[in-house]
């Protein structure tokens, strides 16, 4: 017999494996690339959307408190002996903003819910950048009823948008806070009202009010422009206890413009200022001076939007 001389021992060689190991490498490194991008571009869609979704939710809220504005109920025929009219004290004329019953009053640049105070006006909140234009705020005042509340069934109502900085570590932006409070003016057990009422946002007085409550972070500029007749814009904005106060029931639309940021930084790279590079601008609804519009040098994505409310309930004249 033939031994079989054949050596049937099988492997790699050195060689052979670390080609495998390359090989392996680069079809990892072009995964991870292929990976990162894929994730990045799914990051900056999603951030996208959360802007424009924030933008909407607060549109709506707004758009619903707008059109609310200067609403009074009438309660018409009844049995349940409740005066078919508002009975509440009415605070107008050369009223105070903080006090004034008017349907919409539109501020100007200016953070914080008011600068009245029983005639003293106390520091504002400091702004972020001494080129801030932000933020206007408005006063909505409407009318609501409530059969069931014996003491007080007429209601009314005035809700507050407005801004306040906001900062964590060298991150700094703006938040939009609500109030919303009630004129307290109570029928006394003998039938009488009270002479005189107040606005409240205590909840032991007014359950479903509040006092500045955050509904959005991350705002760069909140915009309101008051509108009257054909299209004609009221700049500066009606003011109670100005000669303009006539125009606050003249308010037909209310243009809204809210701008936000992403949380995190958006884009790679920075406009280069010092090279001559333009920032990324975002536009506001009236100039105001040339400030605002303004040029961000960042790596933060801003996005605005933009609405139109027409006021259902504010007639002509005072």
């Amino acid at each position: 017999m033939k031994k079989n001389k054949l050596n049937n021992n099988v492997g790699l060689t050195l060689i052979e494996i670390l080609i495998g190991i390359a090989i392996s490498s680069l079809m990892m490194a072009a995964m991870y690339t292929t990976y990162s991008v894929v994730n990045n571009s799914y990051s900056q869609v999603t951030d996208r959307a959360k802007i424009s979704r924030s933008g909407r939710d607060i549109i709506g809220m707004l758009m619903r408190d707008i059109r609310l504005a200067g609403f009074k109920y009438y309660y018409g025929v009844n049995v349940a002996g409740i005066s078919k009219n508002d009975y509440l004290q009415y605070v107008g004329g050369d009223s105070s903003v903080k006090d004034s019953h008017d349907p919409i009053i539109i501020v100007k640049d200016e953070l914080g819910y008011t600068t009245d105070t029983s005639g003293a006006t106390p520091s504002l909140p400091t702004k972020n950048n001494s080129n801030d234009m932000c933020c206007d705020k408005i006063h909505i005042v409407y009318g609501d009823f409530d059969q069931n509340d014996i003491e007080q069934p007429y209601k009314r109502y005035k809700i507050t948008y407005f801004a306040l900085p906001r900062s964590s570590g060298n991150d700094k932006s703006y938040g939009i806070y609500k109030t919303k409070e009630s004129w307290i003016q109570r029928i006394r057990a003998d039938g009488t009202i009270e002479e005189s009422g107040s606005w409240t946002a205590d909840t032991d007085d007014c359950p479903e009010c509040y006092s500045s409550e955050l509904i959005r972070d991350h705002i760069t500029d909140m915009e309101f422009n008051a509108f009257g007749k054909q299209g004609k814009i009221f700049d500066p904005p009606p003011n109670p206890d100005e000669e303009t106060r006539v125009d606050l029931y003249n308010i037909k639309i209310v243009d809204v413009r809210l701008t936000f940021r992403s949380k995190k930084e958006f884009f790679r790279d920075v406009p280069k200022k010092e090279e001559g590079e333009p920032g990324r601008l975002v536009k506001g609804l009236s100039d105001r001076g040339g400030k605002r519009t303004r040029e961000f040098f960042d790596k933060f994505l801003r996005d605005s939007v933009v609405v139109s409310v027409h006021t259902r309930n504010i007639g002509d004249g005072v």
